[in-house]
């Protein structure tokens, strides 16, 4: 054995090692970045009116805190929100509405 150059097999591998480290290095910084991208987005457009843009103010209607523009007069519902005004078991009507949106729509801030 000799401890001098290593073999072609010794340097493939040693190779194919870095060349693995630096791709988990390069996903850990995507990752990373992705993150921060995703908080900078939530910082940008967190109780943003998506209709104008403006601020959405909490207001507590019939025990519900619901997000409302006072520019356009929009109201915005978070998740389980609207089951709650309506009283889900009553009706039926809003209960298929709410199925409606909830199938085509991220679980965010909904109409």
């Amino acid at each position: 054995m000799s401890l001098g150059k290593p073999s072609e097999a010794e340097e493939e591998y040693f190779a194919r090692e870095e060349a693995a480290k630096r791709q988990r290095e390069a996903l850990e910084r995507a990752r990373q970045m992705k993150e921060k991208e995703m908080e900078e987005l939530r910082r940008l457009h967190y109780m943003k009116c998506p209709k104008c843009g403006f601020d959405l103010q909490e207001t507590l209607f019939r025990g519900v805190a619901i997000d409302k523009c006072y520019h356009c007069h929009g109201m915005w519902f978070d998740e389980g929100e609207l089951e709650k005004l309506t009283g889900h078991q009553q009706y039926d009507l809003f209960q298929s509405i709410v199925r409606i949106f909830r199938r085509s729509s991220p679980k965010e801030t909904s109409s």
